[in-house]
């Protein structure tokens, strides 16, 4: 028995792009996660981590209309691998599929 859950708190790297394919709308967009730690000389470092992350129908919209660049959210969501072929080459990618999202800035 498994479980798929990712909970992510952190800042649009870029504004929400709104597609549709067969009628089905999907908002894509990345999200910066930061940890501090601290190295082996005691210096304050911080590391970021880029995340891909997706969203469908109602989600999607309102993503598109509350989101920019530089908001903060906190996802609930899950792992997805997909693939596609670029220059007949095999390439996958690893998404973060919205369940959940609170918006923790107001729409400018």
């Amino acid at each position: 028995m498994g479980m798929n859950k990712i909970f992510l708190l952190g800042r649009l790297g870029k504004d929400p792009s709104l597609t549709e394919n067969d009628g089905r709308v999907m908002a894509r967009f990345t999200l910066a996660t930061n940890e501090n730690y601290k190295d082996k000389d005691g210096h304050t470092k911080e590391l970021t981590e880029w995340h891909n992350i997706v969203a469908f129908g109602k989600r999607a919209k309102a993503c598109e209309k509350f989101l920019k660049k530089g908001h903060n959210v906190h996802i609930e969501g899950r792992n997805a691998t997909r693939s596609y072929t670029k220059n007949n080459e095999n390439h996958y990618i690893t998404e973060v599929q919205i369940k959940e999202i609170q918006f923790l800035d107001t729409k400018d």
